[in-house]
């Protein structure tokens, strides 16, 4: 079973830049899909960039071209890069990974890191 602990989160102004770093320990990281997710207040969780072991790289529509998502497997930690930030893109942001062995699914999640965007 693996681990994930986000780091990176904070508050900038917008316009500004972070970097989130998810560190996964505990199981074979080259196995798992990997992606961030992010929850606003009231809102439901969104995918916001996935990276799967096999297949594109994916964003949800309103951070393209300005978040890149990308993982060193020697490190076994998972990155998402963000430009151009925006008040609307203030939520914890949660990384996951997923597993798919077979027929079941199984999903991991970090504990979230806070990503306030305001001047």
């Amino acid at each position: 079973q693996v681990q994930l602990v986000e780091s990176g989160g904070g508050l900038v102004q917008p316009g500004g830049s972070l970097r989130l770093s998810c560190a996964a320990s505990g199981g074979i990281f080259e196995l798992y899909d990997m992606a961030w997710y992010r929850q606003a207040p009231g809102k439901q969780r969104e995918l916001v960039a996935s990276m799967p072991r096999f297949g594109p790289t994916t964003y949800v529509d309103s951070v393209k071209g300005r978040f890149a998502i990308s993982r060193d497997n020697a490190k076994t930690t998972v990155y998402l890069q963000m430009a151009s930030l925006k008040p609307e893109d203030t939520a914890v942001y949660y990384c996951n990974a997923r597993w798919v062995p077979g027929p079941d699914t199984y999903d991991y999640w970090g504990q979230g890191t806070q990503v306030t965007v305001s001047s």
